[in-house]
């Protein structure tokens, strides 16, 4: 078994270096191989990424999250595909824990959950925005759970490890963020049980380079979840 990380980065000149070093350090008990699908990026990212030890893939215009995602798929070897965020929000040692729960044949679809709690009022979730982030993201992962039968608690997670033939028949046709909506309302309708594990992240601000939109985005994932219910 062969394991495939994906990193779709865009300008995160500031810590993708540190992203690929820590995936790197990971002692993981199979084979795995990393691609970095540079989105466009106008700052020194790619300068970095060249510096590593990693399969670079690079989009001549920026085309979105979901985008750089598929181009990674398209190019993975591996059996297994989990995507990595650029920039220091997760920790790339819940990669392991997600993937021995596959490893020990408990599950074949795992996501790695960080809303299965209550709101941190006193670290992250005190500031009004992230609050808003937090409601946002349970409710359209009960909107989820609604739709298609599964109960989930994080259906926005970057943590998302599949089987690559899970894929199989299936077109992906996300471009930015709405792709955690469809992969997920695709893998469940073609009988995917999903898995969730908690995860601790560490999120940034705004003023650090975060790119989420709440409100589009968010309508974006709603729009895209109520869709894929219908139609293919």
């Amino acid at each position: 078994m062969k394991l495939s990380i994906i990193i779709p980065v865009y300008n995160e000149e500031k810590t993708i270096s540190k992203v690929i070093d820590a995936v790197l350090r990971i002692k993981f008990k199979i084979p795995t191989e990393l691609i970095v699908v540079d989105d466009g990026s106008t700052d020194d990212t790619v300068k970095q990424i060249d510096r590593k030890k990693v399969k670079l893939i690079v989009h001549g215009k920026n085309k979105g999250k979901g985008a750089a995602v598929r181009t990674g798929i398209d190019s993975a070897t591996g059996d297994y595909i989990i995507i990595q965020d650029a920039d220091l929000e997760y920790d790339p040692k819940f990669i392991v824990t997600l993937l021995d729960y596959v490893l020990d044949n408990k599950a074949k679809v795992v996501y790695g959950t960080r809303l299965k709690r209550m709101p941190h009022l006193g670290k992250e979730e005190s500031k009004p925005r992230f609050l808003l982030h937090y409601f946002g993201n349970r409710s359209l992962s009960l909107v989820t759970s609604v739709f298609y039968g599964q109960w989930l608690t994080d259906m926005e997670t970057c943590y998302k490890l599949f089987p690559k033939k899970a894929l199989n028949g299936i077109t992906l046709k996300s471009r930015r963020f709405d792709f955690e909506p469809e992969i997920t309302a695709k893998l469940i309708k073609k009988g995917y049980k999903i898995l969730e594990v908690p995860i601790e992240t560490k999120p940034r601000g705004y003023d650090e380079g975060k790119k989420l939109n709440t409100f589009k985005d968010g309508s974006m994932a709603l729009f895209t979840l109520i869709k894929y219910r219908f139609v293919d």
